[in-house]
């Protein structure tokens, strides 16, 4: 799983792009953030770098956040 975030300045289209990029390659959206423009998604790990070299969005592996 990864989060997919929209870079500062990026157009809102290029999130509508990354999530069709998402779906096309066979990968599941699982949450959309409201705070942030960005979301959670499933994919196949070979659709990885194709979401990663668009230069709006951010990808990051999906991993558990715990405060102290």
């Amino acid at each position: 799983m990864a989060n997919v975030t929209l870079k500062d300045g990026a157009n809102p289209t290029e999130l509508e792009n990354a999530k069709k990029a998402v779906t096309d390659k066979g990968g599941k959206i699982t949450n959309e953030f409201t705070l942030i423009k960005g979301f959670t998604a499933e994919f196949p790990e070979d659709s990885v770098q194709a979401l990663e070299s668009n230069e709006h969005i951010t990808v990051e592996a999906d991993s558990e956040v715990k405060t102290q």
